[in-house]
């Protein structure tokens, strides 16, 4: 049987690089849930559709193919047969996601596709709901968090790596927005399970949070 590794934790924690490393590591297949839910947010964006036309928001979900493929080290994420990898990753998307991968609709189509990736090999995934919702009886459940203001900080300064323009108050004002709209939907709220590891990474380097994670799983795995 498949050994499951599931990351929850707000965002700016460093889920996503951490997830990746490990992954890479360890040799276990890595499932970026919120690229999932930011696939359907530029896309329901590009065609206009906004978060209540739930009909048309079906009829996008039904026809939508999301892939992750390896090139090199890098994984990226392709939507209907195009790299979205980096479209995925604006500021506009950040501001916007939250009232996409709230609705039930999206949550129903997207959590199958999750559990079907999980099927036959060693997984690592992140987001928000993976070890409360997703795989609630996951091997291992990491909580990865971390101080508002250095997730703050650690966002705004991949921002600017990618050349894009933005203050760090905006930056900040975003995150403290999506963290109160994650932990207060209704529907898969951001929170740590109760048999979840918490790992604070607010002190810690990406390579002591990769080094602690992977420490816990190679024991839970022995």
């Amino acid at each position: 049987m498949a050994f499951v590794v599931a990351i929850d934790g707000p965002a700016g924690t460093g889920k996503g690089t951490v997830t990746k490393i490990i992954a890479e590591d360890l040799g276990f297949v890595y499932i970026d849930t919120g690229a999932m839910y930011r696939c359907v947010a530029l896309e329901a964006m590009k065609r206009g559709i906004e978060p209540r036309e739930y009909e048309e928001l079906l009829k996008l979900l039904d026809n939508m193919e999301i892939q992750f493929k390896k090139n090199g080290v890098i994984q990226e994420t392709w939507l209907n047969g195009e790299n979205v990898s980096n479209e995925i990753r604006t500021s506009r998307i950040d501001a916007n996601v939250d009232k996409f991968s709230a609705l039930k609709c999206v949550r129903d189509k997207m959590t199958p596709l999750q559990r079907k990736m999980g099927e036959n090999s060693n997984i690592i995934i992140e987001g928000r709901d993976c070890g409360t919702v997703i795989f609630p009886n996951a091997d291992i459940k990491i909580y990865l968090d971390c101080s508002i203001e250095e997730r703050a900080n650690r966002r705004y300064k991949q921002y600017l790596e990618k050349g894009m323009k933005i203050e760090y108050e905006e930056v900040l004002e975003n995150i403290k927005q999506r963290y109160r709209a994650e932990t207060q939907r209704e529907i898969a709220p951001l929170k740590k399970a109760e048999d979840a590891i918490l790992v604070d990474s607010t002190e810690l380097t990406i390579e002591e949070v990769v080094r602690e994670i992977e420490d816990l799983i190679e024991e839970k795995m022995k």
